[in-house]
């Protein structure tokens, strides 16, 4: 039988086509949520192991998370969000979105803020570090219920619970600015990140879709990318030879 024959079998151009998806890397499905510690500070995004801050902070000790490796322009993020932080090492009970506003200054070449203390905040970084030029103007959140938001590169925003409202609403759309690649999520506090307890829990959704935990952007580098061993390949590929032998035979 020809090879122009056998392309024309549908059941052996199937075995062919199931033979190539099996030898092809697996990438990782591994999701969930972010973790984000109350004593992450993100004025410390982007900057070296032993960088200091803000009163007794340091990387990557009170570094804040990589939440989000930015691969495409033009995208908004939308973010659910549980959990709660405490700043004074109490047991805590706030909401993501805080409780009481507090202006906390520029650090690192990264933008202060006023807003809530105790709440989810998020800071959007190129590939440079940023201490490498001068802060952008900070941003003010007397206001957390609104509906979009437009951070610059290196702007200290607010996330909160990610809704209109605490606890309810519409879900808060977040613009990435241009030429964004990290997305880093800490906490909001005015000095010394080290002391505060708590954890917020953080599903992230792209261009306004739902958030999900199956993840909708790339995965952390960190995240290993399993593949198939060579026994494993040698041993697929015996079999699926040995199927299409099979099926020759029968024709």
């Amino acid at each position: 039988m020809s090879l122009e024959n056998l392309a024309q079998r549908p059941l052996l151009r199937a075995v062919a086509v199931v033979g190539a998806l099996l030898l092809m890397p697996l990438v990782s499905a591994a999701g969930g949520p972010t973790i984000v510690p109350g004593s992450s500070n993100p004025f410390l995004a982007g900057m070296p192991n032993g960088t200091t801050c803000c009163s007794g902070d340091s990387a990557p000790a009170q570094s804040p998370v990589l939440a989000a490796v930015v691969a495409t322009p033009g995208i908004s993020f939308t973010f659910a969000v549980t959990g709660s932080v405490d700043h004074t090492g109490a047991t805590p009970t706030l909401s993501p979105d805080g409780s009481g506003l507090f202006s906390t200054s520029s650090s690192n070449g990264i933008a202060g803020a006023t807003w809530p203390i105790d709440a989810l905040v998020g800071v959007f970084l190129d590939n440079s570090q940023p201490d490498s030029s001068a802060a952008p103007s900070p941003l003010d959140f007397t206001n957390t219920s609104f509906t979009t938001v437009s951070p610059q590169l290196k702007q200290a925003f607010f996330i909160g619970d990610g809704l209109t409202g605490t606890g309810s609403g519409t879900p808060q759309t977040f613009v990435v600015p241009a030429g964004a690649t990290r997305l880093f999520l800490g906490t909001s506090d005015g000095v010394g990140w080290f002391n505060n307890v708590g954890t917020f829990s953080v599903l992230i959704g792209v261009q306004g879709a739902p958030p999900t935990p199956t993840p909708t952007i790339p995965i952390a580098p960190s995240s290993p990318v399993p593949t198939l061993s060579f026994p494993m390949i040698a041993l697929l590929g015996i079999a699926l030879a040995g199927a299409s032998l099979l099926l020759i035979r029968r024709m």
